[in-house]
């Protein structure tokens, strides 16, 4: 977060107090070369300080010149991070160029995009509840079990997947990959074209995330060339994170016209103007008054919806009555 500057995540210049010579100290990106950086709260950053990892994270290298001293250091890294949204948390009814405050630029050098949501789920939540409780009950340590492989097996097996292992796409991947990189990129120019915009633009740096991905399919089982099946197994992985992530907000809940989009935020605030702060009506009797205006069923009901997840309204009576928050 805001503890993060460039100087501690890239390299840095000191003066020896003792002598007057200058000497570089390696930041954290530098220290992690070979392994992973973990960066928490990456929201929080100050934008000139993200803009100082680029170098690190599109070349794998941090060029230095301050000084009188002139260098490249490796910073051979995986960078692993973690943000909020813009609001806090994630709003179904922005999209997701709204919900994620980043700029391109930051954003496709990541190969894998996540958006984890906190779904309610009773099953779920006692599960996490379960294990905090364990952790401070010191059970934790009784419930730990071995897994199918050994901790120290599986350490072993990364290690010579690492140093032995380095496949290399075959030509059979090399033009599906191909093909797939050009069907993606005109799916999205069709969205351009529609007044869809991404958050995540589609750009050759994409193409590179995915022949990653399937050289680290490859490597996982020490297979010497990533084939079509490891291309799939990419292609299948960056959709279900990163396209999904670029695309994810309205046009992800079927609500891919914009009359409908515009309807919802219409019911929206009509159900605003119809429910004082405090006040309880029927939810039947709602969604009659607002279709009388000439909005759309499906439109009240998910906006009705999203309100709930918003905690503006609140059912009561079994659901038979919808009361207003705030």
């Amino acid at each position: 977060g805001k503890g993060s500057s460039a100087a501690g995540l890239t390299a840095s210049v000191i003066k020896d107090g003792n002598t007057g010579e200058f000497f570089l100290e390696g930041g954290a990106m530098v220290l992690a070369d070979g392994g992973v950086v973990c960066i928490d709260e990456f929201d929080k950053m100050r934008p000139e300080d993200r803009v100082a990892i680029h170098e690190a994270m599109e070349q794998q290298t941090i060029s230095v010149a301050k000084a009188g001293i002139t260098t490249v250091l490796n910073t051979r890294t995986s960078v692993l991070a973690a943000a909020n949204p813009t609001f806090g948390r994630y709003d179904d009814m922005k999209t997701a160029v709204e919900n994620i405050d980043f700029q391109s630029t930051i954003l496709s050098r990541f190969d894998l995009i996540f958006i984890i949501r906190d779904v309610r789920d009773a099953e779920r939540d006692q599960r996490i509840a379960r294990h905090v409780m364990s952790l401070h009950s010191g059970g934790a340590s009784a419930e730990a079990k071995e897994g199918e492989i050994p901790l120290e097996t599986l350490r072993r097996f990364v290690c010579f997947a690492r140093h032995r292992c380095s496949p290399r796409l075959s030509e059979s991947a090399a033009r599906r990959l191909q093909d797939e990189y050009i069907r993606i990129r005109q799916r999205y120019g069709q969205e351009n074209s529609e007044g869809g915009q991404p958050a995540i633009p589609i750009t050759v740096r994409q193409l590179e995330a995915i022949i990653r991905i399937s050289e680290s399919l490859a490597r996982a089982t020490l297979q010497p060339v990533a084939t079509e099946r490891h291309v799939e197994q990419a292609v299948q992985l960056f959709k279900q994170s990163t396209e999904d992530a670029a695309s994810r907000g309205l046009m992800m809940e079927g609500m891919t016209s914009p009359a409908l989009i515009a309807d919802v935020h219409k019911s929206e605030k009509a159900i605003k103007d119809r429910i004082g702060i405090g006040m309880s009506v029927p939810e039947r009797t709602l969604v009659a008054e607002l279709k009388e205006r000439g909005v759309s069923e499906g439109a009240v009901r998910k906006a009705i919806s999203v309100m709930l997840q918003r905690q503006e309204l609140e059912l009561r009576s079994q659901g038979k009555y919808i009361c207003r928050r705030r």
